[in-house]
């Protein structure tokens, strides 16, 4: 029997770099909340082979090391001396390098599949400090819900979500180096946005606050390299999203919207120049391991 996992996407509500670390990352101050946008990841026993296989209809997904599932996999093998195989699939719906975390959320969504596939009992945390290994977006993923996250991204204290709304999300036809945009990050010109805050008007559940206290430190940076990713913000603005936001590195910019009929207006006209939109709903809870 094989088992079938959500992985969904997450956006950055509000994403701090405070200084650079010795070990060369970046301490980071960032909230966190998953999107119903989600990949399927299918968890395929493959008895008497002790072989990880990676299956994607997707050509921008890696089926070797480089894919971060397989990485997941092949981390709790040599871990617990796991001597069964997998076939892993993945079916695509979270754009690939978006500052989404497809990636990430995929190997979270195995780790969890895994975890109860090979009977391994570990805890969540057991799960996100072995995803925090693999990249500094896995551990929230492993949680899923709304987090605060810090130290490289892997320190996570969860917090309420956010109360509902719709998030539409346009992602231009480009991907977004992640380490180039830290690296062109001058931090001592930046803005930095007020983290405190956003986690008090969730904890309110103060929309009007939430909205008006959006910032992401990164997108100096990208905006300026891609023009492309600041004409979207200034159009979702213009159509009448209520906070838009770059998530993570970019490039995908994302609307919050609490109306349904303002939501279908918003996504209409971005649809009218950028291929890849997508309106979709916050995800209230956090990932169980039942």
């Amino acid at each position: 029997m094989g088992l079938s996992i959500k992985a969904p996407a997450k956006i950055n509500l509000s994403l701090d770099v405070l200084y650079k670390r010795p070990d060369g990352y970046h301490e980071v101050k960032m909230v966190m909340t998953t999107i119903d946008l989600a990949d399927r990841i299918e968890l395929i026993p493959l008895p008497g082979e002790d072989v990880i296989r990676i299956v994607s209809q997707n050509r921008f997904v890696p089926d070797d090391c480089r894919n971060l599932a397989y990485q997941a996999a092949k981390l709790l093998k040599e871990t617990f001396s796991i001597r069964e195989g997998v076939a892993i699939s993945i079916t695509k719906h979270i754009p690939v390098a978006a500052g989404l975390a497809g990636g990430s959320s995929d190997a979270a969504a195995t780790l969890r599949g895994l975890n109860k596939l090979w009977r391994l009992g570990l805890t969540t945390r057991e799960l996100a400090e072995l995803g925090a290994t693999i990249g500094s977006d896995v551990a929230f993923c492993v949680y899923g819900g709304t987090a605060v996250a810090t130290g490289r991204g892997e320190i996570i204290t969860p917090i309420p979500s956010p109360p509902p709304c719709w998030v539409v999300l346009a992602k231009p036809p480009i991907g977004v180096s992640t380490a180039e945009v830290y690296r062109n990050l001058e931090l001592e010109h930046v803005v930095h946005p007020d983290v405190d805050a956003m986690v008090e008007a969730i904890k309110r559940q103060d929309y009007a606050a939430i909205c008006r206290s959006v910032g992401n430190v990164l997108e100096e940076v990208t905006l300026k390299k891609y023009p492309e990713v600041a004409h979207i913000k200034e159009q979702m603005k213009r159509f009448g999203a209520d906070a838009v936001l770059m998530s993570g590195s970019g490039p995908t910019v994302f609307g919050l919207i609490e109306h349904d009929s303002r939501m279908q207006r918003v996504y209409n006209a971005l649809r009218g120049f950028c291929d890849q939109v997508f309106a979709v709903r916050l995800l209230g809870e956090r990932h169980s391991l039942d």
